[in-house]
């Protein structure tokens, strides 16, 4: 993967709106390209996020870059960062610096430092390259922990031996890499994954740092594999010692997903606690979830399995396919599909059903004397079951069936 600073220079110039970038910081003190767009770049990958340290305020860098181009700065005092947006310009900016750990866990205490100190405190090697982005320096490579022969072998090594504990989240790190890239921790490494998650490393860390590391780790496209080594690690029993989760089933879940226009992530969460979601319902809570991510993958454990055996046991009309599916999120329907649900009601229901609408609404009803109550709406309920399945069509007959049910339930009143 050998490639010459002029090489590394037009891949730098190639970059999204580099041709606006790179003049821009001409003046302000040095700045470098690091950690994965870095490692992407060095791949011949696409890169979304572009991360920039700055040996200086990257705070004030930030606010001149954002004045030259043209856009905003964002300012964030706590660890001395800033990202600036400028039409096709977004990147992250950070002075360079060391963290050290008060207590395994916790988030760190940083202090500015040369660009060497920055790359070394970093989670592996192949996030601990720089390529210069200022003048003559443009697309010098900076390497000191060896990155690039760890990406020629594909290799995912931590820096030092108490890398794990001073965060462990770099544990789930460590499995989305290997998924992601198909690379593989070196012998060490994977030594001092299991003894941190051995010596219970894991609980050190809050939630919200989990779920945001595991969700990433779920979005990948080989997410499976992925949730597999983690078994392998033993990192899943350490989440919680009832997720025993089936990497087929997260997968199978995943690939609903993807056909029904679900979030994966939350179907691929939902597979992974589908084994004893009663039990796992406070540890999803302890994720700090949105709300909306939190109750989809738990009502889907929950309820899935009930509607795929609903689904599997005979053919139901297009209302009863309402009655079982319209209030679940896709994701249920995605968990489904992952436990046997037959794909061809379930596909129907989200292809063409779903958005059948009455043309009629409460408002006609009310006008042709029907009086505001819950008859009215079981009326209209019951409408669309009969245009759903194929009985009524059009506005007019809408409205007769509407007011013949409602005058029927008035009558029997």
């Amino acid at each position: 993967m050998a490639a010459t600073t002029s090489n590394l220079r037009e891949r730098v110039r190639r970059l999204l709106g580099a041709e606006r970038l790179l003049p821009a910081l001409d003046g302000l003190p040095p700045a470098y390209l690091v950690g994965g767009a870095v490692r992407d770049l060095l791949r011949g990958a696409d890169s979304v996020d572009l991360d920039v340290a700055v040996e200086g305020d990257a705070r004030s860098v930030a606010r001149a870059l954002a004045e030259r181009l043209g856009g905003t700065a964002r300012e964030h005092e706590r660890f001395g960062t800033a990202n600036v947006l400028a039409d096709d310009v977004a990147l992250d900016l950070a002075a360079t610096r060391t963290e050290t750990y008060p207590e395994p866990g916790a988030l760190p205490v940083v202090r500015p430092a040369s660009l060497a100190e920055d790359l070394g405190r970093r989670d592996f090697a192949i996030n601990a390259m720089a390529l210069g982005l200022s003048g003559d320096d443009l697309g010098h490579l900076y390497d000191p922990c060896g990155g690039l022969a760890d990406l020629d072998t594909g290799t995912v090594r931590v820096l030092h031996e108490f890398s794990f504990v001073d965060d462990p989240t770099r544990l789930l790190r460590a499995v989305r890499y290997e998924t992601r890239l198909g690379f593989r921790m070196d012998p060490d490494t994977e030594r001092l994954a299991r003894e941190a998650v051995a010596s219970g490393s894991l609980e050190t860390v809050s939630g919200a740092r989990i779920r945001d590391e595991l969700m990433d780790l779920l979005r990948e496209i080989d997410a499976p594999s992925g949730v597999e080594r983690l078994r392998d690690l033993e990192l899943v029993q350490a989440l919680h010692p009832l997720l025993v989760p089936d990497p087929q089933l997260v997968a199978s879940a995943a690939l609903g997903a993807v056909a029904i226009g679900a979030d994966r992530a939350v179907a691929a969460l939902a597979a992974l606690v589908a084994c004893a979601p009663a039990e796992l319902d406070l540890w999803l809570a302890d994720l700090h979830l949105l709300a909306s991510e939190r109750d989809a993958a738990g009502r889907a454990a929950r309820v899935a399995p009930r509607i795929a055996a609903a689904l599997r046991e005979r053919e139901h009309e297009p209302s009863e396919l309402a009655d079982l599916l319209a209030a679940e999120p896709p994701e249920v329907l995605a968990l489904a599909l992952a436990f046997g649900a037959p794909s061809e009601p379930i596909l129907r229901w989200i292809g063409q059903l779903r958005g059948v609408r009455l043309e009629i609404g409460g408002g006609d009803l009310l006008a042709a004397g029907v009086p505001e109550g819950p008859v009215l709406g079981r009326a209209l309920e019951e409408t669309l079951r009969r245009k759903l399945d194929g009985i009524v069509s059009g506005r007019e007959q809408e409205l007769e069936t509407a007011l013949m049910l409602a005058r029927q339930e008035e009558g029997a009143a």
